[in-house]
């Protein structure tokens, strides 16, 4: 992006949008930079690079009342958000959307550790990857880097007892590899993990992976891969606007990618909190 940036700056100022830009420098400083532009009163704020850094500006602008337009530029490993909506991760193309500046209404996830996220929240053994993977490896080798870690963790895999609570839908308490609660049908590079989400709906789609052994994961991730895991018997899917997760054990929480605390957590949504920016005609595509 530092390389890319005169480029950048000049293709926006031609568009009619004056800039000015903040590099971060540490974990966390998105969100406060973006929280600034939103007290400054900025119409626009643009976040270029993965979904960690659009997860920063997503909880720097949630928190406030009157809320500016969201940009994304994808310039990160994975960037799920950009896949789910179409958002072109060809540098001019993601510019020249901005410029059109035609938004759409995009919920918004919060948790009960007043933590806002835009894509996904989750637990379990494989959700730990995305942020247990070195920045360095990624930048390396990319994706390839998350099926590196992935084949170290798989050997340790383990069921974990959750109890959720689902609004509207119930109550489920068993052994789970995995939870997900997704808000775009991308997540982690899969592309149909969560089919039949859609992210301004105000409702999280739901994804169990019941207790199962290595062979058996194998095969639904493969079949993840083609969006026609939902209908195994190791799946439960459903949908919600409000959940709460329990366990007795150490479950970490992913939201976007990033460590986002523990359970016991609380999971609602805020339906069309952002306007984010997207092609007017649905017709662009992040490849």
């Amino acid at each position: 992006m530092r390389r890319r940036l005169p480029w950048v700056l000049q293709r926006l100022e031609q568009g009619g949008i004056e800039t000015s830009c903040h590099a971060t420098e540490g974990k966390g400083d998105a969100a406060h930079a973006a929280a600034a532009a939103v007290e400054r009163g900025y119409d626009l704020i643009i976040a270029a690079g993965g979904d960690g850094t659009l997860n920063e500006v997503v909880n720097g602008m949630s928190r406030h009342e009157n809320r500016p337009m969201l940009g994304v530029m994808p310039m990160g490993t994975t960037n799920d958000f950009a896949r789910a909506h179409g958002i072109p991760r060809r540098w001019q193309e993601a510019v020249d959307l901005i410029v059109r500046r035609y938004t759409r209404p995009v919920d918004v996830g919060y948790a009960s550790n007043d933590k806002y996220f835009i894509n996904i929240a989750g637990g379990g053994f494989l959700t730990d990857l995305s942020y247990e993977v070195p920045s360095k490896l990624k930048t390396m080798i990319g994706q390839l880097a998350y099926y590196v870690k992935g084949f170290e963790k798989v050997v340790n895999v383990h069921p974990t007892k959750l109890n959720i609570t689902a609004e509207g839908v119930g109550d489920f308490e068993d052994e789970y590899m995995l939870f997900l609660v997704a808000n775009s049908q991308s997540v982690g590079g899969f592309e149909k993990l969560a089919p039949q989400a859609n992210t301004n709906d105000g409702l999280f789609d739901v994804v169990l992976m019941r207790k199962c052994n290595l062979a058996e994961m194998i095969r639904i991730a493969t079949l993840a891969m083609r969006g026609e895991h939902l209908n195994d018997s190791h799946i439960v899917h459903f949908q919600t606007s409000k959940l709460t997760v329990t366990t007795e054990d150490r479950v970490q929480l992913n939201l976007d990618g990033e460590l986002g605390g523990a359970l016991p957590i609380e999971l609602s949504v805020l339906k069309g909190h952002l306007s984010v920016i997207v092609d007017e005609t649905g017709m662009t595509s992040y490849k």
